[in-house]
């Protein structure tokens, strides 16, 4: 299986550091984020890899794969500035790359859990995306979900009425049909506000519920709980 990997955000949030630094390279234990989760893809047989950037980091990611991952199959995927979650995975990747189910992250959030283990789940349900989903006990800081079964019947953003505890993990499996969902003219489209809660409504939107460690490091305050709590638990 293939795997995408969203790496082109601002990182506003951690701002002026991420002026000189992408978020996913931030170091958690002296080893960049997104490591991790090459490293789990890797872990799980996902070797054709897929990275979106922008054009303005170019150097700061080819001195990361020089180092860490030289002689795996990582391709860059290159933005003269940020079109969202959407258009990335929909348009930018090529149809004979993207022809079958290809699992994409984040690239800004810590993830442990068995691959195998949603994408033969997606394939079973037969879904067009597949969204996995973790429990947290600040759901207002994410995106939350309203489930009925094993499908997502509402799907929210960061709200002070979340649907439930359980949030967007932003890990998910994605069919090639989601190509039809955008806008043919859109310039920045967004999978959490522009295309999930479209599908939530058709009910082609799976939540694939795992337990296992998660953490995003998209504030100061979550960036320090990573480097204090990930290594060590």
């Amino acid at each position: 299986m293939k795997g995408f990997i969203l790496a082109a955000g601002e990182g506003t949030r951690l701002y002026p550091l991420t002026l000189e630094i992408p978020k996913p390279l931030l170091p958690v234990g002296k080893i960049p984020v997104i490591t991790y989760l090459v490293d789990l893809y890797l872990k799980y047989g996902i070797n054709d890899i897929k990275i979106n950037i922008q054009k303005k980091h170019i150097e700061d990611f080819y001195k990361w794969k020089a180092t860490y991952f030289p002689r795996e199959k990582i391709e860059f995927i290159i933005e003269s500035k940020p079109s969202g979650t959407f258009i990335p995975v929909a348009r930018k990747l090529k149809p004979e790359w993207f022809s079958k189910s290809i699992i994409v992250s984040n690239g800004d959030e810590l993830k442990e859990l068995n691959l195998k283990s949603i994408i033969k789940w997606h394939k079973k349900k037969k879904a067009l995306v597949t969204v996995g989903l973790v429990k947290v006990k600040n759901p207002q800081s994410y995106g939350s979900v309203k489930m009925k079964g094993d499908r997502i019947i509402q799907f929210g953003e960061k709200s002070k009425n979340p649907l439930s505890l359980y949030i967007n993990s932003g890990l998910y499996i994605m069919n090639p049909g989601i190509r039809k969902y955008l806008p043919k003219r859109a310039r920045f489209s967004m999978l959490e506000t522009n295309l999930f809660p479209i599908l939530a409504k058709e009910r082609k939107l799976f939540g694939y519920k795992w337990k296992g460690k998660w953490q995003d490091v998209g504030t100061w305050k979550r960036w320090e709980q990573a480097i204090r709590n990930w290594n060590n638990s």
